[in-house]
C-alpha cells in the first residue's frame, strides 16, 4: 500500500507470508489428498495458487501453468519458461521445484511424468477444460475431481496471520460505510452512489474492489441487482452490499438504509432481519454445523411470515476470495471450527417493492464464541 494511504487509514501492513508458511500449506494439501484417497491436486492459476505458493501469473493464458502436489512427493510447479523468472521470485518458489517448458514443446508430456498414471486428482475449480483435457489425453487412465467436492476445506480455517488481514479488510469496509452515510442519496443514481463506494474502499486501503450491489427501492428485491441508472428517491429502500480484497484477503458486508422516514412496514421488516441475523450469529458456537446457522436465522424469518422472501442461503466462506467454502446453508453438515471465516446475511425480498439484507463476517473463537469482523451499526441509518 502507498504510504499516502497508509497514512490516511491508520492501517500497517502485515508481514508477508513467508515461504515456510507456504511450505507448510502444501504439506497440509498434499496430507488432505491423501485423506481423500486422492493421488494428488492439480492447481491451475487463480486463489489457489496465490493460496499455496504466493505466486500470481501476470496474465493467465492459453500456455499452461499447474502446480502438481503429490503425498510423499515435492511439489513442482510447471510454467511457461518465459514466465519462469516471475515464479522464482514467489515467496513459495523455495518450498517446491520448478520445471518449465518452451513454445514448441508439449507442456502435457513435461507434466505427465509427474502424475500417477491411474491416479484421481483433485483440480482448481478455475481451470481451463484445453488443460484438463490435454492431461486426460496424455494419460487416458487418470480421473478428476474439483477441488471445491474433493476438499472444500483445504483454505477454509484461517491461522492468526490471516485472521488479521480479514479484520483488517472488514474494519475498512466499516469505514467506507461510515463515510458513504454522509453522501447524497436522493435525486442520485444507483451507479454515481456504486462508484461512491468503490472509492471509499479504495480509499481506506483495498486493493480490489469486487462488488459495490446499490439496490433502491424495488430492486433491492434483487440480492445480486447490479447498480444501475435508477435514481434513487426520497422513500427507497437501499441494499448497499460491497467488499473486495485487502492485504489479499476478502471483505463483504451489507447494511440496509432508508432515504427519510421509512413507513412502519419497512422499519419491521428490517427488525426482523437484523433479529434473523443475531441469531445466526448466536448459533456459532463449538458442535455448531454449518447449517445450525441457516436455520437459526431463517427461523426467525419463517416465524414471522416471510420465509418465502427469504431466497438464499444465509452465508459463505471468505478469504483470497470474497466467496468460497464453507457454505451456511440447510444440508451441509460440515462442523462450525475455530479460524473458519464466513457471512451472515439474511434478507427479506419483496418482489415489485423492496429488500432488506444486514450481513456481517464472523469467526468462532478458540473460546467458543462468534467473533464479528464487521461492527457497524446494524440499526437502520437514515440517509438524505
Amino acid at each position: 500500500m502507498p504510504e499516502s494511504t497508509a497514512a490516511a487509514t491508520g492501517d500497517t501492513a502485515p508481514a508477508p507470508f513467508t515461504t515456510e508458511d507456504y511450505r507448510a500449506r502444501m504439506a497440509r494439501a498434499a496430507d488432505s489428498a491423501a485423506e481423500a484417497g486422492l493421488a494428488g491436486v492439480l492447481v491451475a492459476p487463480g486463489p489457489d495458487l496465490v493460496y499455496l505458493t504466493g505466486y500470481q501469473p501476470t496474465a493467465i493464458t492459453e500456455r499452461l501453468t499447474v502446480l502438481v502436489i503429490a503425498p510423499g512427493q515435492e511439489p513442482v510447479l510447471v510454467v511457461p519458461t518465459l514466465e519462469a523468472p516471475d515464479a522464482e521470485k514467489a515467496a513459495g518458489a523455495a518450498a517446491l521445484t520448478l520445471r518449465d517448458w518452451t513454445d514448441g514443446k508439449d507442456p502435457y508430456a513435461v507434466t505427465a511424468p509427474l502424475l500417477d498414471a491411474s491416479g484421481r486428482f483433485g483440480v482448481s475449480d478455475n481451470a481451463w477444460a484445453m488443460h484438463l483435457l490435454g492431461l486426460q489425453q496424455a494419460l487416458p487412465g487418470t480421473s478428476y475431481v474439483s477441488l471445491t467436492e474433493a476438499l472444500p476445506m483445504l483454505r477454509a480455517v484461517k491461522d492468526a496471520h490471516e485472521l488479521a488481514r480479514i479484520e483488517a479488510a472488514g474494519a475498512a469496509a466499516d469505514q467506507a460505510y461510515g463515510e458513504i452515510l454522509k453522501v447524497r442519496f436522493a435525486g442520485r443514481k444507483e451507479t454515481e452512489v456504486a462508484a461512491d463506494l468503490a472509492a471509499l474502499l479504495l480509499r481506506f486501503g483495498h486493493s480490489q474492489v469486487d462488488f459495490t450491489v446499490v439496490g433502491s427501492g424495488p430492486n433491492g428485491a434483487n440480492p445480486h441487482h447490479e447498480a444501475g441508472d435508477r435514481t434513487i428517491e426520497r422513500g427507497d429502500m437501499v441494499v448497499l452490499d460491497f467488499g473486495g480484497l485487502k492485504h489479499g484477503y476478502g471483505s463483504d458486508t451489507t447494511r440496509t438504509v432508508h432515504v427519510g422516514e421509512p413507513t412502519a412496514e419497512e422499519r419491521a421488516v428490517h427488525d426482523l432481519v437484523r433479529e434473523a441475523q443475531q441469531a445466526g450469529f448466536e448459533a456459532v458456537r463449538t458442535g455448531a454445523a454449518c447449517q445450525d446457522v441457516d436455520r437459526a436465522a431463517r427461523k426467525v424469518i419463517t416465524d414471522a411470515g416471510y420465509g418465502e422472501y427469504f431466497i438464499h442461503r444465509t452465508g459463505h466462506g471468505i478469504g483470497v476470495t470474497t466467496h468460497e467454502p464453507p457454505y451456511m446453508i440447510e444440508g451441509e453438515e460440515r462442523p462450525v471450527v475455530p479460524g473458519m471465516c464466513f457471512s451472515i446475511e439474511p434478507g427479506v425480498y419483496l418482489p415489485g417493492r423492496f429488500g432488506v439484507r444486514i450481513e456481517d463476517i464472523v469467526t468462532l473463537t478458540p473460546e467458543d464464541t462468534g467473533r464479528r469482523f464487521n461492527n457497524t451499526p446494524r440499526e437502520m441509518a437514515i440517509v438524505e
